[in-house]
């Protein structure tokens, strides 16, 4: 069994995420661990926010690699996270912010089939 993606996004994300690169050019985006914007999903110019060690990247969502720190990334590990878009504001630093809506992030348990298949490939 190939391993599941561990992020993915809606269409509804997907169409603001190409909003944004048009407008800003390559973005990225790292999963929040709380401080100012709480567990929001945060969206940035490609290269405008430094990943380190202690950050994981998920996969991709429109072209855009998606980081989670690993602390985080060790509660989450069991889910797939899922990027959606709502009404509302955008994170104080995040590019959505004055769009009118938000990247929000839900989350599905794997199963254990999908959950091995990525033990199996060394992404957990």
């Amino acid at each position: 069994m190939q391993p599941p993606p561990q992020v993915v996004a809606t269409p509804a994300a997907l169409e603001l995420i190409e909003k944004l690169k048009a407008k800003y050019g390559p973005v990225m985006f790292h999963q929040s661990g709380g401080c100012c914007d709480g567990s929001s999903p945060m969206c940035y110019p490609q290269g405008e926010f430094l990943v380190g060690d202690n950050d994981v990247l998920l996969g991709e969502i429109g072209g855009a690699p998606f980081y989670i720190s690993k602390p985080q990334f060790e509660y989450w590990k069991h889910t797939q996270l899922i990027i959606d878009v709502v009404p509302g504001r955008g994170g104080m630093f995040s590019l959505e912010n004055g769009e009118g809506v938000r990247f929000l992030v839900r989350s599905r348990l794997f199963t254990d089939e999908e959950y091995a298949a990525l033990q199996a490939a060394g992404k957990v």
